[in-house]
């Protein structure tokens, strides 16, 4: 086997056993956060809860998402070579590497600035005599997000030599210090309001960053960092800038990717959290209302950030690692196009296997979920209406992630340019859509109009990843994923009929016997849908047994 497919093999290990704690850790945060909720609900109002889900921190994501992510995808490239043809060391690549991303911070001085100005300015404030110290929050979640990027070298380069357990261990003990926190704060000191939820936030921050920096300061002063050949870093002052290199004080060709990303960062912040810009600069719902939908959405999202998420971040890097960027399969490594087009072809039918499922099982039990869930508050009204869309927009979601973690790996930067300006269209797109559709049809709106932008960027991707592997007629498409066997169409169809007519009969309205009832009808189908798969999706069994099951029998 050559080189370049061991190489290959660990980058894939790696990045399964990442995406596996990702994963891990999305599902503690959905499932602390859905407690909590259902908690706060208790002692709170819901205009309070609007505004600290929707506003706050909407707030605190815009400014982090704007200011690190262009740094974080440029320079988890892997490309040492210059514009001149050069190449650098792995020493004096990290040296600039390390300056560069200590640019974040003034780019994040100007982004909370500016969206800590609008949020009190320009926006409507919501009534101090329900909601106080409004204010006051927005500045402590802003400054909040502004402090944490100081982790992003360290973040950066914990991704990039695979120290899988921090980000858990880090962001798995300052979510469930905010939570504590939080709860604690409520119940005793329930009348503080948005205080409560600002000094959690603190907490947050205070125990992220202290991990990252505790840990890597341990590292290299215990000389653990002797074990890896590779690690070019031997003192904590390696991990802050260096103001004298000869070969430049960052790489003009990392920072002119980065300058890319950052155009493309601020269209697909519209997009992801594009229903919260509405929801915040339009009105077109209370805060009240905010607050509901918020926790309709996040339940809606549970299997998309618990799964796709980890599964887009982890396999980006390994695509990254991998491909060289600009380059079609035909000027790149046999070995390492093929490997890769396996894992995008298993990644594909893997996701859309999962959103296809929660589709099928979605419609006939969103009702009885979110009144076991939050009672007569969240089923009587839209809310199982709203969550019934939401598994048809989980299902674009698995496929448009999938494929853009490949796209955004294989771009050049030239083709990161161009695609800046489709996703200007495409943000362009959901706001009308998301706008007109809300004035029409009312909340469900934001599910139809993120729906058609996914669709698009689905389009879109499906285009390039098929020019990408022009020539390459020996291997078969790896888009061939995304269309399940026919039996394992038929076992879902067939499955969320029978339940959607147990619905009917046994709804959630007759009691617990119907309602267990109806739950036992539903767990006979899904049995039965994941033999049918398990029988019939042999790459995908295969594919996770070598990623996951293995490696933790092992």
């Amino acid at each position: 086997m050559s080189s370049s497919s061991n190489n290959v093999n660990k980058i894939l290990a790696s990045t399964s056993r990442l995406a596996s704690y990702n994963m891990l850790l999305q599902l503690s945060f959905r499932v602390l956060t859905f407690v909590l909720n259902a908690f706060v609900l208790r002692y709170i109002t819901k205009e309070t809860l609007g505004v600290v889900n929707v506003r706050l921190l909407l707030l605190y994501s815009t400014v982090l998402f704007m200011s690190r992510e262009a740094f974080r995808r440029a320079c988890l490239s892997t490309d040492t070579s210059h514009e001149d043809g050069k190449t650098t060391s792995s020493k004096v690549r990290w040296k600039q590497t390390v300056n560069l991303l200590w640019c974040i911070l003034p780019v994040g001085v100007i982004c909370n600035a500016l969206a800590t100005y609008t949020w009190i300015n320009l926006l409507e404030n919501p009534d101090p005599t329900v909601t106080p110290h409004y204010t006051s929050a927005v500045y402590v979640f802003g400054l909040c997000a502004w402090v944490e990027l100081i982790v992003e070298p360290l973040w950066v380069i914990a991704q990039s030599f695979l120290f899988i357990k921090l980000k858990v261990i880090s962001e798995g003990l300052a979510i469930l210090t905010k939570c504590i926190v939080t709860v604690v704060l409520v119940l005793l000191r329930p009348h503080w309001g948005l205080v409560s939820f600002s000094i959690a936030q603190v907490s947050f921050s205070i125990v992220y960053i202290s991990i990252f920096y505790g840990y890597f300061t341990w590292f290299v002063t215990t000389n653990k960092q002797k074990q890896m050949d590779d690690f070019p870093f031997s003192t904590v002052a390696d991990f802050f800038p260096k103001f004298h290199v000869s070969e430049g004080f960052v790489d003009r060709k990392t920072a002119k990717l980065t300058k890319s990303f950052f155009k493309q960062s601020v269209l697909k912040q519209l997009l992801t959290e594009g229903e919260r810009y509405v929801m915040t600069i339009l009105n077109v719902l209370s805060f009240a209302d905010q607050g509901v939908y918020d926790i309709i959405n996040n339940l809606g999202s549970l299997v998309a950030r618990f799964i796709f998420l980890p599964i887009e971040e982890s396999f980006y890097l390994f695509f990254a690692k991998t491909l060289r960027r600009g380059e079609d399969s035909t000027k790149q490594s046999k070995d390492e196009i093929k490997a890769v087009t396996h894992v995008l072809f298993c990644l594909l039918r893997l996701v859309v296997l999962i959103g296809s499922v929660i589709l099928a099982f979605g419609l006939p039990y969103s009702k009885l979920l979110l009144d076991i869930y939050g009672g007569k508050i969240l089923s009587a009204g839209v809310g199982p209406v709203l969550l019934k869309f939401y598994c048809f927009y989980v299902l674009t979601i698995a496929v448009n992630g999938t494929t853009e973690c490949f796209v955004f790996a294989a771009m050049s930067q030239a083709q990161v340019d161009r695609y800046n300006k489709k996703m200007f269209l495409f943000s362009l797109l959901f706001l009308v859509t998301s706008y007109y559709l809300t004035k029409t049809v009312g909340s469900v709106g934001f599910i139809l109009a993120n729906c058609l932008n996914m669709l698009a960027r689905i389009i879109h991707s499906v285009w390039f990843i098929n020019r990408f592997y022009k020539g390459m007629d020996e291997i078969k498409s790896p888009l061939l994923g995304i269309i399940p066997s026919n039996k394992v169409i038929v076992s879902l169809i067939v499955s969320s009929f029978i339940c959607l007519i147990s619905e009917s009969y046994l709804c959630c309205d007759h009691g617990w016997l119907y309602r267990l009832a109806h739950i036992s009808i539903g767990a006979v189908c899904l049995f039965v849908c994941c033999i049918t798969i398990w029988l019939n999706e042999g790459s995908v069994v295969q594919f996770l047994h070598e990623q996951y099951f293995k490696k933790y029998s092992e």
